[in-house]
């Protein structure tokens, strides 16, 4: 399907998963609101893509319900879909030092979904059923030693997921993705270990880490015609790993 004149807002979009994301919403004509952290990275993007006046790039750390706003009025609504993909995958040890990283990796994966999600909740387009897609994670379901307030966080999007899909219904279609061991530059620090690398692929039935763009992918089936009748669900896209 085309999304000729449909705006989408993707956070995190400067990120592997972002980037994949972006190219192949503008390739349906989408017109996209880019929000990353990184300028460099963000502006760096922008001139890959080429595309003029169908992106909007808007430097955020969206760590506020203010910053939020301000964001989405960087573009002239209505919206069509909301891809949250903005996060942080910050180890800990589990000592007394660990409530630091809690309150930081709670705040970059669940506050500013739920921010994000007030704030675009006020900007619908009234002439369709629109979509939100939060991302979860592989750490949910399993759980991540190193990773705990991340696994945490990640396992409030699925509840903020499946809040949200009975508020905003019928009008909007809320779903969440878990991806798994995707190549992107978040999880360098764990696959730099040989070791632990190996026994993780090990784990996985398709015997390989998924590309980011097998992850776009499942994000365009949630915004495109053929999910109308998805809601409150979260997809996995881990190779397998959560049924193996």
């Amino acid at each position: 399907m085309s999304y000729e004149g449909r705006l989408f807002v993707v956070t995190g979009a400067a990120g592997g998963i972002g980037r994949e994301t972006v190219r192949l919403l503008l390739a349906k004509r989408a017109r996209c609101l880019l929000i990353d952290r990184d300028g460099a990275a963000l502006e760096a993007l922008v001139q890959e893509l080429g595309a003029g006046a169908a992106v909007t790039p808007v430097v955020s750390d969206i760590a506020s319900p203010a910053a939020c706003e301000e964001a989405l009025d960087a573009v002239d609504g209505p919206f069509y879909a909301l891809v949250h993909l903005a996060g942080l995958f910050e180890p800990e040890d589990f000592s007394a030092d660990a409530r630091s990283v809690w309150d930081r990796v709670q705040a970059a994966n669940l506050t500013n979904a739920f921010d994000m999600c007030v704030a675009f909740s006020r900007r619908l387009d009234e002439d369709t059923v629109c979509r939100i897609v939060l991302v979860s994670s592989l750490a949910f379901r399993r759980g991540s030693f190193d990773h705990v307030s991340y696994s945490a966080a990640k396992a409030g999007i699925v509840g903020l997921v499946r809040a949200l899909s009975r508020k905003l219904a019928p009008h909007v279609l809320v779903n969440g993705l878990a991806p798994g061991h995707i190549e992107t530059g978040m999880p360098a620090h764990i696959w730099a270990d040989r070791v632990r690398s190996e026994k993780m692929l090990a784990e996985i039935p398709l015997r390989r880490r998924g590309h980011p763009r097998e992850v776009a992918t499942v994000v365009d089936f949630l915004c495109g015609e053929g999910s109308t009748y998805v809601t409150g669900q979260i997809l996995n896209v881990d190779g397998g790993v959560s049924n193996a």
